[in-house]
C-alpha cells in the first residue's frame, strides 16, 4: 500500500511590524516616530503647560488654591463640604430651590448643589468661612439684627448679601429683597435681613478707602 504524501505546508509569512505611532499630547496631531514628535513638541509648544488628566482640576477657594481629582458626578457642595470640610454650606432641598448651598463664584452667587465640581476648574470660589474670616461687617451685623433663629439658612443669605454688596455698595431695600428672594428661611427671619444688609453696606461705605 503506497504511502499518501500530504502536500508541503508553505512557511508561515513573517509577522507584520507592529508601527508606533505617537500622539501630541498638546494638539493631538500624530507622528511615526519619536524624534518626529520630539521636534514637534519642543518648536511648536515649548512655552505650553501638559493637558491635565480627565477629572482633574485647579480652583482657589477663600484664597488657597488645590489640585484636586473629582468624578464626573460630584457637585461642588459634595467637593468643598464632604470632601474639603467647608461645613458651613449647608444642604437643605437638594434641588436649587432654597439657597443654603449658596457660594460665590467669580464674583457671582452660585448653587453649589446644582453646579458640576468639574465645571469649576480655574474657578475663584468663596464660602461663608471665607468671609468669616475676613471679619467682613455682614457677619456683625446679623448677629446684631437677629436674623437668625436655627440658623441653618443663614450662610446662604449672607454669603448672597456679601455677592450683592461685591457689586453695589448702595443698595436699596427693593435691590436688597430682590437679591434674596432666592434664598428660604423656615423661621421666617426674612423682615431682619435687609436691616443687616444695610447697615453692613453703610460700614462699607464709611471705611472704604
Amino acid at each position: 500500500m503506497s504511502k499518501k504524501i500530504s502536500p508541503q505546508k508553505k512557511p508561515a509569512a513573517p509577522a507584520a511590524r507592529k508601527l508606533v505611532r505617537y500622539s501630541c499630547p498638546y494638539c493631538r496631531e500624530v507622528f511615526d516616530s519619536f524624534e518626529a514628535i520630539k521636534f514637534h513638541v519642543i518648536h511648536l509648544h515649548r512655552a505650553q503647560s501638559l493637558p491635565e488628566p480627565e477629572g482633574i482640576i485647579n480652583l482657589t477657594i477663600n484664597g488657597q488654591k488645590y489640585r484636586l481629582a473629582v468624578e464626573p458626578e460630584w457637585t461642588l457642595y459634595h467637593l468643598i463640604h464632604d470632601k474639603l470640610g467647608f461645613t458651613g454650606t449647608k444642604l437643605m432641598c437638594d434641588r436649587g430651590a432654597c439657597g443654603s448651598c449658596t457660594v460665590i463664584m467669580n464674583g457671582r452667587p452660585i448653587l453649589s448643589c446644582m453646579t458640576l465640581a468639574i465645571e469649576c476648574n480655574g474657578k475663584q470660589i468663596e464660602t461663608i468661612e471665607g468671609i468669616a474670616a475676613s471679619s467682613h461687617p455682614l457677619v456683625e451685623a446679623y448677629v446684631k439684627h437677629h436674623c437668625m433663629q436655627c440658623g441653618y439658612c443663614t450662610p446662604g443669605f449672607v454669603v448672597t448679601a456679601k455677592a450683592l454688596l461685591d457689586r453695589n455698595l448702595n443698595p436699596t431695600e427693593t435691590e436688597i429683597r430682590e437679591a434674596i428672594s432666592g434664598n428660604l428661611c423656615r423661621c421666617g427671619t426674612y423682615p431682619q435681613h435687609p436691616k443687616a444688609i444695610l447697615e453692613a453696606a453703610q460700614i462699607l461705605r464709611e471705611t472704604k478707602p
